[in-house]
Order: structure tokens, then C-alpha cells, then sequence
């Protein structure tokens, strides 16, 4: 962890800095004619992808000694991923390997790391770290800066600073899971603030279903739920969610579930018609 954080805090400032800066300067800018940044983010990003197969080497200006680093931890993460699912499996009653099954598809799971930095901003009032939004995937762990702030999550209506812990990982949960728990767990919303004092890192790893993967309820968690006649989650492609929340990414969460039902219904009637 502590190599990672060197690494990926010496990268921004060799490669990324200089471009985030000319950046950041244009979007003030035009913030401050039209008093609204309601669009933009104030972070420097990449992505890494692990699974199905790696892009670490396209990747430009990684040397070699940041892309082991990066490759061992991915390792570590993807590890930890996956115990923690078996755990939610033990709480849930569900048999060990369930989550991991049903992210599976036909390729596996997908897994992959957003590399953020969220540098000082003069104006934090005008514009956001990131937006508020609740991530679309499975889950997601969390190795963030142990010294910059900046990290927030909504409950029960108020944001609830996240604070900087050295050595630490934090746990998010996506929208996928509180579909397959049927909202026994929920996708939590979060953003980040930007700040005027130092460079926020963030490195977030995802761990999510395979794009052909079939998300629906667990059965037995119905069953178990079925006398409350609580509400029941869509059955939806992951790929087609992915479709949808590209473009919903910082609007509420539960358009989108309605949106999987009505694709549902649209594709069971042409099922029975067909």
C-alpha cells in the first residue's frame, strides 16, 4: 500500500500535473462567466483494467516499476474482493460463492482500478471533487489518501464525512449487489469535496459482473422476504445497465432499476409473442 501511494503520487506529479493545471485553469474560467461547474469534476483520472484481460501495459508513461506495483496489489484487492462477497454470502444465508457465481458471465468477472487525484482548487464552492452518485458495480475497495480529506456518503439524508485512515481500505457497495440481495444491502450515494489544501489520491478498485453477466434477486432471499411482499428487483443484462447508467451516472439510482423492469416486461412480451 505505502508503495503504491509513492508511486501513484510521484506518477501525478511527473505525467499528470502540468496537463491537469492547464486544465483546471480553462474550467474556472469558464465557471466563473457562467457561475456553474454543474458538469465538470475537479480530478485527474486513468483507469486500469484487470480482468478479463489486462490493458496495463497500454497504458502510457507507466514505467515498470509502478505497473509491478499496480499488478500486486490488483492481486491483493481482487483477493480481498472476493472474501468479502463470501462473507455477505455467510450474513446473507446465501452458500459460500453465490455473488462470485452470479458476477461471473461467460468471461468471469470484470475488475479494474480508477487511479484518481483531486488536486487543490481556489474555488471549492464552484465546483465538485466529484459528483455525487452511487457506483453501478459489484464492490468496490478503496485504498484513499491518509492525509487529505474529502470523501463523503449520504445516510439517512445527511453527508457523513469519510475520514483519511492510514492504511486502510474502504468498502463500497454497488448497485448490482442491492439488486442481488433485493435490497438487503444498499449502493451507497458518496461524492468528494473539493478542497483548497492538498492532493487528494484515490485509488478505487472495482470489482464488478461480467458484461454478459444476468443480475436478478437472489432466489432464496425472495423467498425469505415473500411474506412481507417486499418490492422485487429487475432481472437485467449488466451490459445493458452499464448502457443506461453511462448516461444517469449522477441521477438517483431507482429510475434506473425501473428502467431494467420495463426492459424486462418489453422482452418477456416478445418472448411469449415471438
Amino acid at each position: 500500500m505505502d508503495e503504491v501511494e509513492r508511486l501513484t503520487k510521484g506518477h501525478y506529479r511527473k505525467f499528470r500535473e502540468q496537463r491537469f493545471k492547464e486544465f483546471a485553469s480553462k474550467a474556472l474560467e469558464e465557471g466563473k462567466q457562467t457561475e456553474t461547474t454543474n458538469n465538470m469534476d475537479w480530478e485527474s483520472t486513468f483507469f486500469l483494467r484487470h480482468l478479463p484481460e489486462s490493458n496495463m501495459s497500454e497504458i502510457p508513461d507507466l514505467d515498470d516499476e509502478y505497473r509491478k506495483a499496480m499488478k500486486e496489489f490488483a492481486a491483493e484487492i481482487e483477493k480481498l474482493a472476493e472474501r468479502l462477497l463470501d462473507l455477505l454470502c455467510e450474513n446473507l444465508g446465501l452458500e459460500k460463492g453465490y455473488l462470485k457465481k452470479a458476477f461471473c458471465g461467460s468471461k468471469g468477472p470484470t475488475f479494474g482500478t480508477k487511479v484518481s487525484n483531486y488536486p487543490p482548487c481556489p474555488r471549492p464552492e464552484l465546483i465538485k471533487g466529484l459528483r455525487a452518485h452511487t457506483d453501478a458495480g459489484g464492490i468496490i475497495l478503496l485504498l484513499q489518501d491518509d492525509r487529505v480529506s474529502g470523501l463523503q456518503l449520504l445516510k439517512d439524508g445527511r453527508w457523513v464525512d469519510v475520514p483519511p485512515m492510514r492504511h486502510s481500505i474502504v468498502v463500497n457497495l454497488g448497485d448490482q449487489l442491492e439488486v442481488i440481495t433485493n435490497g438487503r444491502y444498499k449502493s451507497v450515494m458518496h461524492r468528494v469535496l473539493a478542497q483548497t489544501d492538498g492532493n487528494r489520491m484515490s485509488i478505487a478498485s472495482f470489482y464488478n459482473p461480467g458484461s454478459d453477466a444476468v443480475i436478478f434477486p437472489a432466489p432464496s432471499l425472495l423467498e425469505i422476504e415473500a411474506e412481507r411482499k417486499s418490492e422485487v428487483y429487475p432481472k437485467f443484462v449488466f451490459e445493458d445497465y452499464m448502457k443506461l447508467y453511462v448516461g444517469h451516472k449522477f441521477q438517483a439510482k431507482e429510475p434506473r432499476f425501473e428502467a431494467m423492469k420495463d426492459l424486462e416486461k418489453v422482452r418477456s412480451h416478445s418472448v411469449l409473442t415471438s
